[in-house]
Order: structure tokens, then C-alpha cells, then sequence
């Protein structure tokens, strides 16, 4: 069996359970994988940054919130319709990992990460400080009426399940033709060997741009998704916690793999979930088990899997 069909019937299949577990799930179950969903589509477009050209953005909510805010500021001071006002979402997320990226990139190593970081912050008080239309800290709900798109109701759960798995399909498949072409094939190559890649004639800033710019494009479109089909836009997801997240869940999935996004926000979820029944102290047994993990499979779940069973999984 080749390559291409093992990862077209591993990546195939886990859309194909996803698809049908929608009809079977409880509904507390049902609600919780269509929020994983869309948080794995954060991740995805992390881990194009940081598992596959090697970057480490510590300030990911600011991309993450541009959406959201995109969005919700559009529909609640605007009135735009639900695709409109997605589509400013997207838009906003494209321009500021632009300028952010023009920015972030005269940097490298632990300064990328630490200016990433400090433009996060800004961004996260820039929402604070701007409260007579963010809201500040309380944030706002995104009325059942404006959540109505083309006569479909968002905040009915099926219908929020079904465009959380839609908006997860599109960025696992346009991040697996992403990898596979020239152009995914140059940014492992600077992620391997920045130096090699510049002595082969690549314009490794132009990559390294676009790269920037891709990862926060697909990071904004999940925090639009997010805030239209749960209804609330707040500045906590402009945080650091939000910025952290992305890089806990690609790192317990697998940096660099496609599916490790999803493993990784998954297992996170309901590690967290499950702890916070048993313990007030959930935080210090998700703590634990990250360790472990870290310690006995530091390349992650879908890493391990790749190491052991699967070399070439993508």
C-alpha cells in the first residue's frame, strides 16, 4: 500500500468517525466534539507555524481573538450577516498575522517568541482598554437571531456539530495538501536547516511571512467559527491562556503530524474534564499526566505513533 492511500484512509477514516458520531453521541458528548472541533482547527493552524517550519509563537490568541472580535464586533456594531461577518473575521486574522509577521520575523529564536508574546499582550489590552465596544473583560453574546445562516440555526446543536466538523475537514485536508506540496516541503526544510534552505536559493523570510500569515489566517477563522456558534465573544480568549493552549495541545498530540492537533486537544479536554469530576485538584492530575507524557512520549501521541508503527505518517 503507498504512502498517499495509508494517509488518505487515516485521515479519511477519522473524518468518516467524526461524521457519523453526531448521530450517536449523548448530548453532553455531542456538544463537547463540536467545540473540540474547532479548538483542533486552532491548534492545526498553530502547529503549520510551530510543528512544520519550526516557529514558536507564544502570543497565537492574538490571531485566535482577531477572529472572534472580527466577527462579533461586525455582527453587534455593524448588524452583518453571519457569512459577512465571518468573512471580517477571516480578514481581520490575515491582516494582522501580516503585520505582525513583517514585525515578529526581524527576530528568531527565544526573541520571536517573546515579541510574539508582548504583541498578544497589547492586543489583549487594546480589547480592555477599548470596553465601550468589546465590553472589556464581560465580553458579549452573540444573539440566537444573528447566529441564523442562510436559514440555518447555528446555536441548534446539530447544526453547530455539522459546521464545527465542516470548518475541522477543511483545515485537516488543506493542511495535508498543504505539507505535501513544494511549498510545505521548503518550510520543513527551514524548520530542519534555516541556514541549508537560504544556501539553496530560498527566500526563506517570504516563507517564513507566508507561513506566519497562513498559520494566523486559519487560526482566526477558528476563533470566528468559535464565537458564531457558541454564541459568546470574550477577551479571555485574547489571554495568554489562549496562547498556551495551542502549544500544549500540538505538543501532547505530536508537532508535526496532522492528526496530533486533534489527538492533542482531545485527550486535553477531557483529561481536564474527567479530573475536574473526581478533585478540585484537577489541575494538579492534568499536570501530572502532561509530565508523564512529556517525559515518556516527548514527541507527542500521533509522534509516538509515527516513531513506532508508521514512519511515514504525515
Amino acid at each position: 500500500m503507498s504512502e498517499g492511500l495509508k494517509s488518505a484512509l487515516v485521515h479519511g477514516g477519522l473524518l468518516v468517525v467524526l461524521f457519523g458520531l453526531q448521530f450517536v453521541l449523548p448530548a453532553y458528548h455531542h456538544g463537547n466534539l463540536a467545540r473540540i472541533m474547532v479548538l483542533a482547527s486552532y491548534a492545526i493552524g498553530f502547529n503549520v507555524l510551530f510543528g512544520y517550519t519550526g516557529l514558536l509563537s507564544l502570543g497565537h490568541a492574538l490571531f485566535f481573538a482577531a477572529g472572534m472580535y472580527g466577527m462579533g464586533l461586525s455582527v453587534e456594531h455593524l448588524g452583518a450577516a453571519p457569512a459577512p461577518a465571518l468573512l471580517a473575521g477571516v480578514v481581520a486574522g490575515l491582516l494582522v498575522s501580516g503585520v505582525i509577521g513583517v514585525l515578529a520575523l526581524r527576530t528568531s529564536g527565544v526573541a520571536f517568541m517573546i515579541v510574539t508574546l508582548m504583541f498578544a499582550q497589547a492586543g489583549y489590552l487594546t480589547v480592555l482598554y477599548a470596553g465601550a465596544y468589546t465590553r472589556g473583560d464581560e465580553g458579549f453574546v452573540v444573539q440566537q437571531a444573528q447566529r441564523v445562516m442562510m436559514g440555518v440555526d447555528l446555536s441548534d446543536p446539530s447544526h453547530r456539530y455539522f459546521a464545527g466538523f465542516t470548518l475541522f475537514a477543511i483545515c485537516l485536508i488543506a493542511t495535508l495538501w498543504l505539507v505535501r506540496s513544494p511549498f510545505g516541503k521548503v518550510l520543513i526544510a527551514i524548520r530542519e536547516n534555516e541556514d541549508r534552505a537560504t544556501m539553496l536559493g530560498y527566500d526563506v523570510f517570504a516563507r517564513k511571512l507566508a507561513a506566519v500569515m497562513i498559520s494566523g489566517t486559519i487560526s482566526a477563522m477558528a476563533g470566528a467559527v468559535y464565537g458564531l456558534l457558541f454564541g459568546y465573544v470574550g477577551a479571555s480568549f485574547a489571554s495568554v491562556q489562549y496562547s498556551i493552549f495551542p502549544l500544549l495541545w500540538v505538543l501532547l498530540g505530536g508537532a508535526g503530524t496532522i492528526v496530533g492537533p486533534f489527538i492533542g486537544t482531545l485527550f486535553m479536554f477531557y483529561l481536564i474534564d474527567l479530573s475536574s469530576q473526581v478533585t478540585t485538584a484537577y489541575m494538579l492530575i492534568a499536570g501530572i499526566v502532561l509530565v508523564a507524557l512529556t517525559l515518556f512520549a516527548p514527541q507527542g501521541l500521533a509522534g509516538m505513533l509515527r516513531k513506532r508503527i508508521w514512519r511515514g505518517l504525515p
